[in-house]
């Protein structure tokens, strides 16, 4: 009886604190299903019946408990998991670095006094800590890959389609997915085949992967240059033939405005927020959402437009043929060192450099940790619909990295 499900997840509970949790819940889990045991830190923009669904923000405190649970979070009740509270997060999900103003910054346990990222970051931190065995979270331009490599998880971020988002709060409804966050490899499959509509199917190892040489190579700590090359030695060694390429879609994708697609739909989706209690929003939040106002109908339409040709463009250029390169190009920053607004600004612009291009090409992505260089990742993006494929070498790659 000491190992039942409800008994672990009540011990989990007990440890779940501020600033990783925003609350806790008080359901029973069931002791039947595939996820039976394992317990689950829930971002804070997932409604999860009978609590208010903040989104990291102040603003929404008097949002109405959520009458049902998200899709997502239903699944994995249904399955058995354990659902141990709402996670802390940057503040409607608008940044790679996680830090909230208003319920505290959850941190990395890698690290002293380094930030956990974002923008799910306490569900990183808190499965960083033994809290937790899954968090369940969002990746718009890489919040769940972020996290993971500074954290030293596994971070995975489905093709968008896979997973159902209904009674998840939105940023930007071109770029959201659903993310997962685990210690372990192995879970990876069994908890994305619980959330997704369709299971994921036995792939193979890919013949080759791409290194690009003209976009996210620059730019980096000595430490994650070091574990990138390291892991390169154990793709080859896998069998895994490295190209290391110039490919011109890097070009195309850095002259994309990439900033407009949050910036306007977080307008979409949080603009009574914005008019009315503005001077309650994190002011870095804030002055993103700003940015919306200097944008055109007609210079939003290009850029969707841009978008498109660049999703066909990728299923052509890399097919089964997937992308590897440092999750972050930086270790894990201290949170005494982001107090600047334009030292934030610039960090948290070089920390989603490279995870937004798989969100921008309607792709997938898998952040592997890598255990001797800790708060660094690997990252493999590929096409949309490649979720197999990338499941199969995080599992094949763990104890290898």
């Amino acid at each position: 009886m000491e190992n039942s499900p409800q008994s672990l997840l009540e011990a989990a509970r007990a440890r779940a604190t501020a600033p990783d949790f925003t609350c806790t819940f008080n359901d029973a889990v069931s002791d039947a299903g595939p996820l039976s045991g394992l317990s689950v830190a829930v971002k804070d923009l997932f409604d999860v019946r009978g609590y208010v669904t903040r989104a990291g923000s102040v603003v929404r405190k008097d949002t109405p408990p959520a009458v049902e649970d998200a899709k997502a979070v239903a699944r994995l009740r249904s399955a058995g998991a354990g659902l141990i509270g709402h996670a802390n997060m940057t503040e409607f999900a608008y940044s790679g670095l996680g830090l909230n103003p208003h319920f505290g910054t959850p941190l990395t346990p890698l690290r002293t006094g380094c930030i956990a990222g974002g923008s799910t970051s306490g569900g990183a931190s808190a499965v960083a800590r033994g809290v937790a065995d899954v968090a369940l979270g969002t990746d718009t331009g890489g919040s769940a890959r972020i996290p993971a490599a500074f954290c030293g998880l596994f971070g995975f971020k489905p093709s968008a389609q896979t997973i159902p988002r209904k009674g998840a709060v939105a940023l930007s409804h071109s770029l959201d997915s659903i993310g997962i966050l685990t210690r372990e490899a192995g879970l990876l499959r069994p908890v994305l085949n619980v959330l997704r509509d369709t299971p994921v199917l036995e792939a193979a190892m890919p013949r080759a992967v791409i290194v690009p040489e003209n976009f996210g190579m620059d730019e980096l700590d000595a430490e994650v240059a070091a574990s990138f090359e390291a892991s390169l030695n154990t793709l080859s060694a896998a069998g895994v033939s490295v190209r290391r390429l110039k490919l011109d879609i890097f070009d195309r994708y850095r002259a994309l405005p990439v900033w407009q697609f949050s910036a306007i739909e977080s307008r979409a989706h949080h603009g009574a927020y914005f008019d009315n209690a503005r001077d309650d929003l994190d002011p870095r939040v804030a002055s993103r959402m700003a940015r919306a106002d200097g944008v055109t109908a007609i210079e939003y339409a290009r850029t969707l437009a841009a978008r498109e040709a660049l999703i066909a463009e990728a299923n052509q250029i890399f097919g089964d043929t997937p992308l590897v390169m440092p999750t972050v190009a930086i270790m894990p920053p201290k949170l005494d060192d982001l107090s600047d607004d334009a030292t934030y600004d610039r960090i948290n612009l070089l920390a989603l450099r490279n995870t937004s291009f798989a969100n921008l090409i309607d792709g997938c992505s898998v952040s592997l940790p890598i255990s001797s260089h800790p708060g660094a990742g690997l990252m493999i993006t590929a096409s949309t619909g490649r979720d197999a494929m990338l499941v199969t070498m995080a599992e094949s790659l763990q104890g290898a990295l």
